[in-house]
């Protein structure tokens, strides 16, 4: 049986290559999502904003009918 040194060489090389390019790439999207990504979304506003939100233990019929929550869905896209 005939083995070939470079043959082996050149195949661990390029597992040591893609190994360290997929660790390098990971760890760069993973800094890039740590960047992006706000530090709490659920913290209290400062300034002059304001944190809006209610929690809605309404019946349905209180907000209007099915078809006017779709059309209100549609338009404001909530």
């Amino acid at each position: 049986m005939v083995v070939s040194v470079r043959r082996w060489l050149r195949r661990f090389i390029f597992v040591l290559l893609l190994s360290f390019f997929t660790i390098t790439m990971y760890g760069g999207c993973r800094l890039l999502a740590v960047w992006i990504a706000p530090d709490d979304p659920y913290r209290v506003p400062q300034g002059h904003a304001l944190k809006v939100f209610k929690a809605s233990d309404q019946q349905q019929g209180e907000n209007g009918s099915i078809a006017e929550r779709l059309r209100l869905f549609y338009w404001y896209g909530e």
